[in-house]
């Protein structure tokens, strides 16, 4: 039964994963999975089911419910009700959401897309300790007993010294048969990873654009951290001016002037000076924009910036460009220009949420 069981419901998770990659880019274009986000899970909406309901035939023979009336007449003795609204004649609609983790979020949306596996830079440094049962033990706290090492030590005994027959069969341990499990600490290299996310806030930037952004941060964490065991995700917000802002202003903010690139970069190296020592950090930083820099002067600050201080110290550098009424679009076009033959740098055009399932593939089909 229990293998039954295991089997219908692994069955069903394959259902529940085809589903997904089949409505993927629906479900990353209309942004609803974050509203039903937990710690670990994520509820996605399943296709409706239909329940079993009773339907009016043609038969015209002989039985139980045949004789005069129409369909809808009521039944003698019955009293209409005082319902509210108006009856409708379509049957109900039924929801159903399934909870999946965001470790199989992640590897489904690594499997449509083709994400390879992130290979961390250089030698880590930062090392974690577990605990790695490797023995059995003859003493130890009852939560490590080892039941079934217990037993055949306790069986063995019985048997040797002739009580087995004796007690029918009944074998009870005395505490020299008890066995514990035994663990050695261990130390495992950890990667980690650091996240920085840029964007301008600006008049341009509207909620749509903003609502993109959002989006597209939300699967870029889910699949970083699948593939390291510790990440930070830290937050810049700029217009002539940058600064350092919690998940919620990034993501609300609402800001007007001018727009200084330089500032966001000069924040995001100092930050990285600060708390992040390349040689033990995989770090990321991506940025957003609508394209419009407040002179040719500060794009060329911005490209000095990139080339001497956040490329070196970055795995990989990723600006994504969102499409807006106002903005221009030049910067995407002068990072194209000047880092073409530069792998490091990734950039993306994002249109409308349409485009942020290809701005994800983009950014991290690199596997780096």
């Amino acid at each position: 039964m229990v293998q039954k069981i295991d089997l219908d419901h692994s069955r069903f998770r394959d259902i529940v994963r085809g589903s997904i990659r089949k409505d993927l880019r629906r479900h990353i274009a209309n942004g609803s999975l974050m509203a039903r986000r937990g710690d670990k899970t994520v509820s996605i909406p399943m296709p409706r089911i239909q329940l079993p309901r009773f339907k009016y035939g043609t038969n015209q023979g002989g039985g139980v419910g045949q004789g005069d009336g129409e369909p809808g007449d009521p039944v003698d003795g019955e009293q209409e009700g005082e319902g509210q609204g108006e009856a409708g004649d379509q049957a109900g609609e039924h929801e159903l959401e399934v909870e999946v983790t965001l470790e199989e979020l992640a590897k489904i949306l690594g499997e449509e897309l083709e994400l390879p596996n992130i290979q961390p830079k250089g030698k880590r440094q930062v090392t974690s300790e577990i605990n790695k049962y490797t023995g059995i033990r003859r003493t130890g706290p009852g939560s490590l007993r080892h039941i079934k090492r217990t037993f055949k030590r306790a069986l063995k005994r019985e048997i040797a010294s002739g009580n087995f027959e004796n007690n029918g069969g009944i074998v009870i341990p005395t505490p020299d048969d008890m066995r514990y499990r035994s663990w050695d600490p261990k130390t495992v290299p950890q990667s980690s990873a650091a996240i920085i996310y840029m964007m301008d806030v600006s008049g341009s930037m509207g909620d749509e654009q903003k609502e993109i952004v959002r989006i597209e941060a939300f699967w870029i964490d889910t699949w970083l951290k699948s593939q390291y065991r510790q990440i930070e995700t830290r937050y810049i917000v700029h217009d002539a001016e940058a600064k350092e802002v919690d998940q919620h202003t990034f993501f609300h903010l609402r800001e007007s002037g001018g727009t200084k690139i330089s500032s966001a970069y000069e924040l995001c190296d100092a930050m990285i000076d600060q708390h992040y020592p390349p040689e033990e950090w995989n770090i990321y930083p991506f940025h957003f924009s609508d394209g419009d820099n407040w002179s040719g002067g500060d794009t060329a600050r911005c490209l000095t910036l990139l080339r001497e201080q956040l490329l070196p110290k970055s795995n990989v550098f990723c600006y994504g460009q969102v499409r807006s009424t106002y903005g221009s679009g030049q910067f995407k076009n002068d990072l194209d220009n000047a880092f073409n033959d530069n792998e490091d740098v990734i950039t993306s055009d994002i249109p409308d949420k349409d485009g942020i399932m290809d701005s994800i593939k983009m950014f991290l089909g690199a596997g780096r």
